[in-house]
C-alpha cells in the first residue's frame, strides 16, 4: 500500500541508475554492451540487478538476437516516455541554470 502515487513510481523506477537506463531504452532497442557503454560509473553487479529489476517490473524486455542480447522498453515502459522526457527537460535547463556539465548531451 503507498500513500501518495510517486511513492508508487519512485519505488519501481527510483534510484539513479534505473532512470537512466530506462531514459536511454527510451531511444530504441540497445544490445547489452551498447547500452553498458552509455551508463559509466556503474559497476557490472549492480548495471544487471538494475537490468533484472526493470525486467522483473515489466519495464524492459530481455531479447536473444544471436549473437547479442537486446534489451528494449515494454508497452508498460513505453508509457514512461513523457515522464523521462520530462526529467531530461528539467536536468537540461537545471544545468543551464546551476552551470552543471553533463558529458553526451
Amino acid at each position: 500500500m503507498y500513500n501518495c502515487p510517486v511513492e508508487l513510481a519512485l519505488d519501481v523506477i527510483g534510484g539513479k541508475w534505473r532512470a537512466v537506463i530506462l531514459a536511454h531504452l527510451k531511444q530504441g532497442p540497445h544490445h547489452y554492451g551498447d547500452l553498458r557503454r552509455k551508463v559509466p560509473g556503474i559497476s557490472e553487479k549492480m548495471f544487471v540487478q538494475r537490468l533484472r529489476e526493470l525486467q522483473e517490473s515489466g519495464l524492459v524486455a530481455r531479447a536473444e538476437v544471436p549473437p547479442h542480447v537486446e534489451y528494449s522498453l515494454t508497452d508498460e515502459g513505453r508509457s514512461l516516455g513523457p515522464a523521462l522526457q520530462a526529467l531530461y527537460d528539467w536536468g537540461v535547463e537545471r544545468a543551464a541554470r546551476t552551470g552543471a556539465s553533463i558529458v553526451g548531451t
